[in-house]
């Protein structure tokens, strides 16, 4: 299990830190907009783009090949990877919750994300607690990024932003 942090500077750039050590940023294109890079910090660099009629399907790539794709549900984010065998669930914990957790087909929670919003510097950070079984993956720290992408989608979408 690990502990991960992800601050914002404002509302279009996050960091993903764990031990004190930076992993990775998403960085958006406008405040506006639901065009985003992920750059890790092995120099990796993946870009997510809105896709479908209103942009209602976002896509993660990288050097223009399709990792992943995620799009509302009635119960949360739906998480598609496009090997066709992993698909997540990214919901709310509960009606009035802060957090967000993970879980696969079977149920299983990989994660749980808690928001921290800054009133003071009005902007929002996020604590995150992987399972083994999410430790376990495969370019976890990119996923990372990605969910964090996902909740400001959800957010944004709640909020009647889209």
């Amino acid at each position: 299990m690990a502990h991960y942090v992800v601050n914002s500077t404002n509302s279009r750039d996050f960091s993903l830190s764990k031990n004190n050590v930076v992993a990775g940023n998403l960085k958006y294109s406008k405040w506006y907009s639901f065009d985003a890079e992920i750059a890790l910090a092995n120099r990796s660099v993946y870009v997510l783009e809105p896709k479908g009629f209103w942009n209602s399907k976002i896509e993660l790539k990288k050097d223009d090949e399709p990792i992943l794709y995620f799009e509302m549900g009635w119960k949360g984010i739906v998480i598609h990877f496009n090997d066709g065998e992993r698909k997540y669930l990214l919901r709310l914990a509960g009606l009035l919750s802060s957090k967000y957790v993970l879980v696969d087909t079977d149920e299983n929670e990989l994660l749980a994300v808690k928001t921290d919003f800054k009133w003071s510097k009005m902007t929002l950070d996020f604590n995150i607690e992987t399972s083994r079984e999410f430790d376990r993956l495969e370019n976890g720290e990119v996923f990372l990024l990605t969910l964090i992408h996902c909740i400001n989608y959800y957010m944004a979408s709640v909020n009647g932003a889209i």
